[in-house]
């Protein structure tokens, strides 16, 4: 099709059309005779650049068909693989660098109009955000408490990345729902975690409340690194400054997360 201006010229055309046109009305555009426009439409079908559609008939007579371009996907799977490689070999880094990411995602996005003064409030809010995201979340109801409560993620848009770099891929959502909270009023009240691949499809968003634990108020560019594959509970940072790796969970945690009774089996790779 490279090679074939009227060709490009039909596909610009229908790409930007709002509805499907036929041969007929592709043929007055382009100033073509109707079976010459029947022919690169015939060419282009069979390279999947347009689809036909069966259209009512004008008046009397067979159906018309109708075509439109094939809106092509950009590859973010394979965008979002290159940039991952991009940040390093070192998983600290490349999860401070991801989450920090994800804030300035988080920042960016439109302001979200649900304000968070209690624990409730921010469920709402991140089962709404992700939920706009594609990750079709679930309250686990059974989970929860005055203190926490667990958001399932059952549905992740990046699923395939995150198994191999989940430091970045989890590490970016981790500091957008963060810089969410954060900017409708969490910041001191509420802090989220993440679990992946809690189960092979399943990850697990833990939403803590913060006032009166041991700990808080810790400095924000301080943490400890302990065993792989521990949770990360980053001390609460203030909107855009996130950052912690797989292997980081605060000294004020109690016990390893895979004691957790309402999560279960944990992967090695857990925030």
């Amino acid at each position: 099709m490279s090679d074939s201006w009227p060709r490009r010229r039909l596909l610009a055309i229908l790409r930007g059309a709002s509805e499907p046109l036929d041969a007929q009305e592709l043929a007055r555009v382009t100033g073509q005779h109707v079976t010459t426009v029947r022919f690169h439409l015939d060419v282009l079908t069979r390279e999947s650049l347009v689809r036909q559609f069966q259209q009512p008939p004008r008046g009397r007579g067979r159906p018309r068909i109708g075509y439109t371009a094939v809106q092509r996907s950009v590859g973010y799977q394979e965008l979002a693989q290159v940039l991952a490689d991009q940040l390093g070999s070192d998983p600290r880094r490349r999860s401070e660098a991801a989450i920090t990411a994800g804030r300035a995602w988080g920042s960016k996005l439109e302001a979200v109009d649900q304000p968070v003064e209690s624990l409730e409030d921010a469920k709402d809010l991140t089962i709404t955000l992700m939920s706009e995201l594609g990750f079709a979340p679930e309250r686990d109801h059974a989970s929860e408490t005055e203190e926490s409560a667990l958001i399932r993620m059952t549905a992740c848009p990046l699923r395939e990345l995150a198994r191999t770099h989940s430091e970045v891929v989890c590490g970016v959502h981790l500091g957008l729902m963060r810089e969410v909270l954060d900017r409708n009023g969490g910041r001191e009240s509420v802090n989220v975690r993440l679990h992946p691949f809690v189960e092979p499809e399943l990850c697990v968003a833990r939403l803590e409340l913060l006032q009166g634990r041991p700990g808080e108020g810790a400095p924000e560019d301080q943490a400890e690194t302990e065993e792989p594959g521990s949770v990360t509970d980053e001390p609460r940072l203030a909107p855009s400054a996130g950052r912690v790796a797989p292997q980081l969970r605060a000294a004020t945690d109690p016990q390893p997360r895979n004691a957790d009774p309402h999560i279960g089996k944990q992967s090695t790779n857990q925030w």
